[in-house]
Formats: structure tokens, C-alpha cells, sequence
């Protein structure tokens, strides 16, 4: 078995692409509803704990997606 060639795509690729896309998806909605009103408010709003929790997934996302992309020829 040694000398085949590897023609999968990696797992942590596809990670890598559902974090980006969940990191966009949280980051977007804190923009989105920072200022409006709402029925509840959120205690320690200012912190904007989705718009970083957000980003780092993103860009968490970003590096697998580079890391582990599927290699051409």
C-alpha cells in the first residue's frame, strides 16, 4: 500500500468551512441586532461577545480551510 496517492479531501476541511460559515453567521447577527430594540436585553451588551466569538470562528475557519484544501494536480 505505500506509494498510492492520498485523493481524498480532508475532514478538517470540511470543518474548516462550517466554521467560516457559523463565524459569519454569528458575527452578521451581532451587527444586526446590536442597536435595535428587542424584548430582552442582553446583560453586558457593550462586550459584543458574539461579534468576537464570531471572528475567531472565522477565522479559525479561514486557517483550516487554507490548511487542509484540497490539493490540485
Amino acid at each position: 500500500m505505500t506509494g498510492e496517492k492520498d485523493t481524498g479531501i480532508s475532514i478538517w476541511f470540511f470543518i474548516g468551512m462550517q466554521l467560516l460559515i457559523y463565524g459569519a453567521m454569528i458575527a452578521g447577527a451581532d451587527l444586526y441586532h446590536h442597536d435595535r430594540p428587542g424584548m430582552h436585553e442582553v446583560v453586558l451588551k457593550e462586550l459584543r461577545a458574539g461579534l468576537w466569538w464570531g471572528l475567531c470562528l472565522f477565522f479559525l475557519g479561514v486557517f483550516y480551510c487554507w490548511k487542509f484544501r484540497p490539493k490540485r494536480g
